[in-house]
This record gives structure tokens, sequence and C-alpha cells, in this order.
């Protein structure tokens, strides 16, 4: 099976809330995303709302076909949201609410108990649990104890060396996946991937499942359209590369 495209619409909504209204419309943007060929819609609310919605996520959870994947800080106010629309997949990422994007994974072990607790209440709702971790093996063996089902690998350290050294950039992220599949972890990964380092993380990654991304996807569309950039995504999700 080749790894799951699921498309971040954050980046929509933030456009959409420059202005005001309803243009461009987040819901239409992300059922097209569907239409298109995305395997999943993601989107990562904040209690600010300064881009997606808390009604966004309402709406969104009634209409997507697909899978639909959540992320967030476990803020009382973000699980009683998750647990209203029940997504398939939850993913927690350690960022407080002013962080500008999500900059860095989760300490499993100084976390443990927190998310050991959040982790239950959510899969005793039926939701799929993901940990946002940086390739960081050590940080995998609190991940599978707290009951985690995945953990997605931040990847921006992958990107912003793969231009220059691509086999070191991948390097600790194998290392890590090896770990996570030997404690029955699934992998997912996302944070700045993007047409140029894609394919090369999807073959030389062990056990991907699924990719999350929203900024590059959203900024090619601008050139592309947004029909054609959700296919070329997909195929770089393609053991062999046809673009």
């Amino acid at each position: 099976m080749n790894p799951k495209l699921s498309v971040n619409v954050n980046k929509v909504a933030t456009l959409r809330n420059a202005r005001g209204g309803n243009n461009p419309d987040v819901i239409k943007v992300a059922l097209d995303c569907e239409l298109f060929g995305a395997d999943g819609i993601t989107v990562h609310p904040r209690p600010d709302e300064r881009h997606i919605r808390y009604d966004d996520v309402r709406q969104l959870s009634r209409l997507v076909t697909t899978e639909f994947n959540i992320e967030g800080y476990p803020s009382e106010s973000f699980l009683r949201l998750v647990e209203e629309v029940k997504p398939a997949q939850v993913t927690l990422v350690p960022d407080p609410p002013d962080v500008l994007t999500s900059n860095n994974g989760w300490n499993t072990r100084e976390n443990f108990h927190q998310l050991k607790e959040v982790t239950a209440r959510l899969k005793a709702g039926g939701m799929r649990v993901s940990l946002f971790l940086n390739p960081t093996p050590e940080m995998v063996e609190h991940a599978a104890l707290c009951g985690a089902d995945r953990i997605e690998l931040y990847t921006e350290q992958y990107a912003v060396l793969y231009p220059q050294n691509p086999e070191q950039a991948i390097k600790p992220y194998a290392e890590t996946a090896h770990v996570a599949i030997q404690a029955g972890l699934g992998i997912n990964a996302g944070h700045d991937l993007d047409l140029h380092n894609l394919h090369y993380l999807r073959i030389n990654l062990p056990g991907l499942l699924e990719v999350s991304i929203g900024h590059a996807l959203i900024c090619d569309a601008l050139y592309y359209g947004l029909r054609d950039t959700v296919s070329m995504y997909k195929n770089c999700l393609l053991p062999d590369l046809m673009m």
C-alpha cells in the first residue's frame, strides 16, 4: 500500500480569515481535495481560531468522507471538541497556544502520565491516537507505553538538510521508524514536506503510512491548480516517481 496523503487546509482558512467572509470556502476546498484524490483532510484548530475555527471542524466532520485527522494540543477545550466530532485520528502536538506553527515533538518520558491519560480518553471514544515526535528513538518506547497507535515524525529537520545531504537527512528518521515498527506503532510524517523531498522520504522511511501536508501543497496550488497539485503529491507517494 502507498502512504496516504492527508491535506492540511489550515492555510486556506488563514487566507479566508485575512479578509473576513467565506472566500476561499474552506469546506469546499477540503471536499475538492478529496474529489481530486486526497486520502484525508487534516486541520489544526488553535484556541484563538486564527485559521481553522471550531465551527469549521464541526462542519468538516459531517462532510469529509475520507479520513479526518485533527491535530492539536490536548487542552480541555480541544479534547471536548474532538470527543464531540470523533475524527478517525487525533494527532497530539505539544505546542502552546502562542506558537506560530508546530516546532517540536513530545518528550514522552516527561509527559508520560498526561499522554497516557489523554490517549486512553480518546481511544475510549473510538479515535486513533498519534503523537507528534522528533526523530529521536528513545522517545518511541514511552509513546508505545502510553497507548498511542502511531507517531507522526516532525520532518522539518529532514526538509532543511535534504538539499545538501539526503542520506544524512533521512538517517535519524529511518532509525526512529525501525524502533517504532518494533514497538508496534504506525508511522506518519509531516511538516515542510514538498514536491522536492517527499518521494525520497517515501522510499527511504520504512513503515510510512500517512503524510500530512498543508503549507507547501497550498503554495504549489497557486501555480499548478489544486487538482493537479494533489495529483502531483499523490505521485510522489508511489514507489516509482511519475511526474
